[in-house]
């Protein structure tokens, strides 16, 4: 089997990662990456900077994530892509891709104006995600899960998974990452949310969308992927392909 090297799951200084395109890039090719892409995040909700999260993310200097409008986003996006079209011509030998890790909120008018802002941008691909859900008119993320009370987060993972199925039925992604996130903060690992998963998995497969696998949970004593086990058995069984 060959042994491929590249990533396409990352993220820059200029929204929450720590180095520069320009190093990266420097730094994959040094290991011997055949391709890397860069997914920074494209996260507009009208209400994103209200939300209780955003206080932190200003004071850990990765507010810049979270836009308001779209043109917004487009705004952050352009001089990002020019970038990496820059540094292109500079490594010739390596694949380097413009992607965007993608927060799903699914009504008509966001669909419509995300169509549009792609349209413009042109990704080479796109990462479907969910991190935050739509309250009682309050964004939440992670965190205000853990926090709510238990009625409350039965409610939430309901509309967690529910946005997964629909991200997925929108055929607008490549593939669909981190599935289970709310076992991140410790919730929805009981065997009653399997159900929930199935239906995300099922649209999944409809979709002929591929999934997305991360190790990180290993160093929390966890000691299973990210998705779950659980999740990754139902994909195989449905030949979901596994990025």
């Amino acid at each position: 089997m060959e042994n491929i090297k590249s990533t396409l799951h990352t993220h820059t200084i200029g929204f929450d990662g720590q180095n520069t395109v320009k190093e990266m890039v420097a730094h994959a090719a040094d290991l011997g990456f055949t391709t890397i892409g860069f997914s920074n995040h494209f996260i507009v909700h009208p209400n994103i900077k209200k939300s209780k999260m955003y206080s932190f993310a200003v004071q850990g200097n990765y507010h810049h994530i979270y836009s308001e409008t779209f043109d917004e986003a487009i705004n952050k996006f352009i001089p990002h892509y020019e970038e990496i079209e820059k540094i292109r011509s500079l490594y010739p030998q390596m694949r380097i891709l413009r992607g965007m890790e993608v927060d799903f909120f699914g009504t008509k008018q966001w669909i419509e104006k995300f169509n549009q802002a792609i349209k413009q941008l042109k990704p080479d691909y796109l990462i479907g995600s969910t991190h935050f859900v739509e309250l009682d008119g309050k964004i939440l993320n992670s965190h205000d899960w853990a926090k709510a009370d238990k009625e409350t987060q039965k409610i939430i993972l309901q509309k967690y998974w529910t946005n997964i199925a629909k991200a997925a039925q929108s055929n607008l992604f490549t593939w669909m990452a981190h599935l289970d996130l709310p076992k991140k903060v410790g919730l929805g690992q009981e065997k009653e949310w399997s159900e929930y998963e199935r239906l995300a998995i099922l649209a999944i497969s409809k979709a002929k969308t591929a999934i997305e696998i991360n190790t990180s949970f290993y160093k929390d004593d966890c000691y299973e992927p990210y998705p779950s086990m659980r999740i990754l058995k139902m994909a195989r069984a449905k030949n979901i392909p596994v990025i």
